[in-house]
């Protein structure tokens, strides 16, 4: 079995998001920042997030993500599945038909027990727990989220204004009337 950069990501930001929800919405451009995770892919697994009612979304100023359910409700098996990350180490993809005549390999027994053993123990691991890891390892989180000051102290500069026609039309307008 191979957990993708889907899953893991989705893990990742789900943590990333769990941690730090109290203080308001969490935008994908913040855990983007912090996990560097592309902002566009971010925004692709929020929104299976999202359908599978993992997490919500608050749109306009101020706006952002916040979990759908409390962290302690959520799985690890809860947020790959929701990703559409297969949780699966047969060849088949349980299909049963692994050997070439159509029927199940030798092996196909072992790898099925396997995959239930992943899910079973991907189940059994909360988000909640993973955010106390997180605390526990001394991570830090902001008591509020930075804001990005509106004025600036680059003195403004005022554009030229040009009286030129703006297209070519206009210029042939303007040498009609002269």
């Amino acid at each position: 079995m191979r957990l993708t950069t889907k899953g893991r990501f989705a893990v990742t930001a789900m943590i990333d998001l769990a941690l730090r929800q109290n203080n308001g919405p969490v935008t994908l451009a913040a855990i983007s920042q912090r996990q560097q995770i592309s902002l566009s892919y971010l925004e692709q697994l929020f929104g299976k997030l999202r359908r599978h009612e993992l997490v919500e979304s608050t749109r306009g100023p101020g706006g952002g993500y916040t979990l759908g359910r409390k962290a302690a409700e959520i799985t690890v098996a809860d947020i790959i599945v929701s990703v559409d990350e297969p949780i699966d180490a047969t060849q088949c993809g349980g299909k049963e038909n692994c050997q070439g005549d159509g029927g199940r390999c030798m092996t196909h027994e072992l790898w099925a027990a396997l995959n239930q053993r992943m899910v079973e123990f991907l189940d059994s691991i909360t988000l909640q727990k993973l955010v106390d890891d997180q605390l526990a390892k001394g991570v830090q989180v902001e008591d509020k989220p930075a804001t990005k000051r509106a004025i600036s102290s680059a003195p403004v500069v005022k554009p030229i204004r040009v009286n030129a026609p703006n297209s070519v039309f206009a210029l042939g307008n303007s040498f009609a009337k002269q």
